[in-house]
């Protein structure tokens, strides 16, 4: 969802600079005391306000040297800029109507703005503009006029506002009256443009960004480069989203089925970096509808086969603004909803002239397009019409001369399916998405902008050669004392046994329906197994579902289910295999995770056996082994207690991670999972705790929740269960793997949710004072690697730290990971805050490290395990509230949100005691 969807009211102030990252804001209350005439009352004791954190710098020894040298290519084009004194001047657009009423009409600001600059040009003394589309202008240098209003006329803009043609306009015809002089408002609009001095910024703080010296300035600066590559790509007909850009190109498409269609664009922005100012170009995908006749969306949105078959009130909530085309006029409008009744039975009252005299008669939709407008309808007599006017002056257009438009996103949740097929369709390998980037490059024609030219800036035609490394594989160990090293990031457990074994004991099988030879699936489960170390009983009995309750309501399945598990077992099992009839998405997955590990306190296993080999059943015993409190393998430096810094004194690990609803689940509670480290000094074994919070928050809420002289937070009881796990040992040391937030939020993640965690270390003891370390991992961003000599991924191990990197920061990026599909996605580590006091190969090696400790699986993975996991235990828990009735009116365009703390949040249930410390989400 584009982050400018509400535009303020026209009599709002220009918007404020953004803040420096060292400054805090003055609560406005406290400025409103400070100018009363009388002196305010001296304040209560209290302590000291806490100095503000700031992001680290990186240390003198925070390049790394280990690893073996590779030469590679970055996705990132070097940029020169001249030195310049001139200044950018940034405006703010006030876009009115003929008669001063706000312009609403979203994406009209471009038109009228590119329609000043023809009109106007000599009174602009010819400046070029760089807009934003909403409400700032950029331009090089000041305009001559100080007060800057203008008149604008754009000729057939087709916006969809309300005309005299319309039902409740002058008229009230359907789509455009009958009279030339009544088509006139379709043809021509009229609007004021005022553009208001804001601030200036000096072009010379575009080199104080590439060296890192972040201020106001610099970021403007930035962004302003920024602005003019979303409005060249605007100026191509793009559709935009933040700074991705999407072209009306077919080979571009991939059908996904449901009138959805995926679209591949590509990603632009400037980054300061070590080696200078780069431009950043990448792939880039996003979903839009299906362009064509509406009811064709219609009918492949509820894969249904005949218009008579459709859900109108489903309907309503998918095409609510978008965009269409109406014929024969060719006019543009955006759909505001459905007719009430259909078209052969929705009136509205038509004026006409009848000699001298106007009279007004009521007629149908269907008879007026019919019988005035001459135009043949085959289906849509029966079928309700488009509404494109507004909530109280509609304008009715029957469906079938109504034709979505194209490039319109589409942000509603996906089906499994589509996400699949987006998935899939999307992948390229290295050597393809190299050849699509620096095809993208040379379409973009960016030397040609004339903003980009006044601001005395020349792109690289060539990627960016950077200089990597590869660190080794570190040793691991299993069962039997035996060690050995991954290659090529993967390792074989066959014929090894695992290194800590649990007992599969006093457990059940229970069948949701799902088709499978079960006593063939007990008996080679108990075969692999045995192989692995594992002890393992035979099931206490196998419970199979009722034919009769597969189509019952899924909570009754599930209480019958427990309802033969107490009448069939002589006490409560320690664990359930539990099988389901579908892979992906199974309504009975939730409930049955939330039956047994919040009310009963059971392990449990789901599969859905549809391809049943050895190796699936060795993957699943590697997640039961890890649920039931074993260990599958463990670095051998941990083993031996040898973990530099970490095995030294003890350590607790935080993943942190917040999951937020998906596209068109905006009003879905966002879920904050923490998990933590336990039986130091291992690095291998954690568990979670898991709360909800308002929807679209990043930032945590629950870390530290005082009530009275209590913590109810999320991080106390991490810390407690360290404490009783480790040997009655509190953690000396604190790191923390956050995931999730962007560049903008780092002075958020240290100075409220680092703030938060240290509180509650202190409410626990206030004497006790550990040394905490901050580090983002980020893997939304748009940096890939490719190597020079080979059309392979990097290899595992990768890990780059110059020249593509901060100027400043303590940053760097890590390729774990075997990519065997598609381009490798680096890992972009940023350490924000470090009192333990890493060095560059340390802190490199002990993430490296994390990405071997994994127990789901026999390979390296792409992000510190903790953060894994934390993404993990998030989506398992939160399955177990159904939230999606919440979420479906959510509009295809833009649906609003709730805002943060405007409704109650439902809690997630509380795990049982007995599965509290587990690794449940394994």
């Amino acid at each position: 969802m584009d982050p400018h969807d509400g535009e303020p009211a026209a009599d709002e102030l220009p918007p404020p600079p953004p803040l420096p990252p060292n400054v805090v804001p003055i609560i406005a209350e406290d400025a409103a005391a400070a100018s009363e005439s009388e002196p305010p009352p001296p304040p209560p004791p209290s302590k000291p306000a806490k100095p503000r954190r700031h992001i680290m710098a990186r240390p003198p020894n925070g390049l790394g040297k280990k690893g073996q040298p590779i030469q590679l290519l970055a996705n990132h084009y070097k940029v020169s800029v001249k030195p310049s004194e001139e200044f950018f001047n940034h405006y703010y657009v006030n876009l009115k109507y003929e008669d001063d009423t706000p312009v609403d009409s979203k994406g009209i600001g471009r038109k009228v703005l590119d329609k000043l600059q023809h009109t106007y040009h000599s009174e602009l003394a010819d400046k070029d503009f760089a807009y934003d589309g909403e409400k700032s202008l950029f331009t090089i240098g000041a305009l001559p006029q100080i007060n800057n209003e203008f008149i604008v006329v754009l000729e057939d803009i087709g916006s969809g506002k309300t005309a005299a043609g319309s039902p409740g306009g002058n008229n009230g015809s359907p789509g455009g009256g009958d009279q030339k002089r009544v088509r006139r408002p379709y043809q021509a609009k009229t609007f004021k443009v005022e553009l208001n001095f804001a601030a200036t910024i000096p072009m010379a703080a575009i080199g104080h960004a590439i060296r890192g010296q972040e201020s106001e300035h610099s970021l403007e600066a930035l962004r302003v480069l920024d602005i003019i590559l979303r409005q060249h790509s605007a100026k191509q007909g793009c559709l935009l989203v933040r700074q991705s850009f999407f072209h009306n190109n077919p080979s571009s498409f991939v059908d996904l089925g449901g009138g959805v269609m995926g679209c591949r664009g590509f990603h632009s922005s400037f980054r300061g970096t070590q080696s200078g100012l780069s431009l950043n170009i990448d792939v880039s995908t996003t979903m839009i509808v299906k362009p064509g006749p509406v009811i064709d969306f219609l009918l492949a949105n509820q894969k249904v086969d005949h218009p008579d078959k459709i859900d109108w009130q489903k309907a309503k909530r998918a095409l609510k603004n978008l965009r269409i085309k109406t014929t024969p006029a060719n006019s543009e409008f955006k759909i505001v909803g459905l007719s009430e009744r259909n078209c052969n039975e929705q009136m509205f009252p038509l004026r006409r002239r009848n000699g001298d005299t106007t009279e007004t008669v009521e007629i149908t939709v269907y008879d007026y397009f019919v019988k005035n407008r001459g135009i043949e309808l085959r289906y849509s007599g029966n079928l309700p019409c488009i509404n494109a006017g507004r909530p109280k002056r509609p304008t009715y257009f029957p469906v079938e001369l109504c034709t979505l438009v194209p490039l319109q996103r589409y942000t509603k949740a996906l089906s499994t399916m589509q996400r699949t097929s987006l998935v899939e369709k999307s992948r390229q390998k290295p050597h393809e998405r190299m050849s699509t980037l620096n095809d993208a490059l040379k379409r973009s024609n960016y030397d040609a902008d004339p903003m980009l030219k006044a601001c005395g800036i020349q792109i690289a035609q060539n990627f960016t050669q950077i200089e990597g490394r590869v660190l080794p594989a570190p040793k691991l160990k299993a069962g039997n004392g035996e060690e050995f090293f991954a290659r090529n990031g993967r390792w074989n457990i066959a014929r090894k046994k695992l290194i800590r074994t649990s007992s599969v004991k006093r457990w059940s099988v229970v069948n949701f329906s799902a088709r499978c030879d079960l006593r063939g699936l007990v008996q080679d489960l108990k075969r692999v197994a045995t192989g692995m170390g594992l002890e393992y009983e035979d099931p206490h009995t196998v419970i199979e579902e009722s034919p009769s309750l597969r189509r019952a309501p899924v909570a009754r399945r599930v209480e019958e289910m427990f309802a033969q598990i107490k009448a069939k077992l002589p006490g409560a099992p320690l664990f359930l295999l539990c099988l389901l009839p579908e892979r992906k998405n199974c309504e009975v997955y939730g409930p049955w995770k939330k039956k047994c590990l919040a009310d009963f306190g059971i392990v449990t296993q789901c599969l859905a056996p549809q391809r049943v080999n050895d190796q699936y059943l060795s993957n699943l015993l590697l997640k039961i082994n890890a649920k039931l409190g074993g260990l599958n393998t463990l670095l051998q430096i941990e083993a031996a207690r040898a973990i530099p810094i970490v095995g030294k004194v003890p350590t607790i690990i935080l993943g942190m991670d917040v999951s937020h609803g998906q596209p068109g689940q905006s009003d879905r509670p966002s879920i904050a999972a923490v998990v933590s480290s336990r039986e130091w000094p291992l690095i291998s074994k954690y568990r979670a705790t898991v709360h909800t919070q308002s929807p679209k928050q990043e930032m945590m809420a629950s870390l530290f929740k005082p009530r009275g002289t209590e913590d109810d937070g999320l991080i106390r009881e991490s810390l407690i269960d360290f404490y009783t796990s480790s040997g009655k040992r509190k953690p000396d040391q604190v790191i923390i793997f956050r995931d999730g937030v962007s560049e903008s939020q780092f002075t958020q993640v240290i100075n409220i949710e680092l703030e938060q965690i240290i509180e509650a270390c202190k409410c626990l003891d206030d004497k006790w004072e550990p040394k905490f370390t901050v580090i983002v991992a980020q893997k939304n961003h748009h940096t890939r690697f490719f190597q020079t000599n080979s059309p392979e991924n990097v290899p595992p191990g990768t890990v780059v730290d110059k020249q593509v990197c901060h100027p400043k920061n303590f940053d760097f990026y890590m390729c774990a990971h075997a990519g065997m599909i598609g381009t490798s996605r680096p890992t972009h580590y940023h350490v924000l805050h470090d009192e333990i006091g890493f060095s560059g190969d340390e802190l490199q090696e002990f993430v490296h490290s994390l990405s071997y400790v994994y127990q789901r699986s026999t390979t390296a993975i792409s992000v510190a395990a903790p953060i894994a996991y934390a993404h993990l235990a998030a989506a398992q828990v939160g399955t177990f509230m159904k939230f999606d009735d919440m979420s479906d009116t959510s509009s295809s365009q833009g649906g609003g949100h709730t805002s943060v703390g405007s409704a109650p949040v439902p809690e997630l249930p509380r795990l049982h005691e007995k599965v509290r410390s587990s690794m449940f989400f394994c």
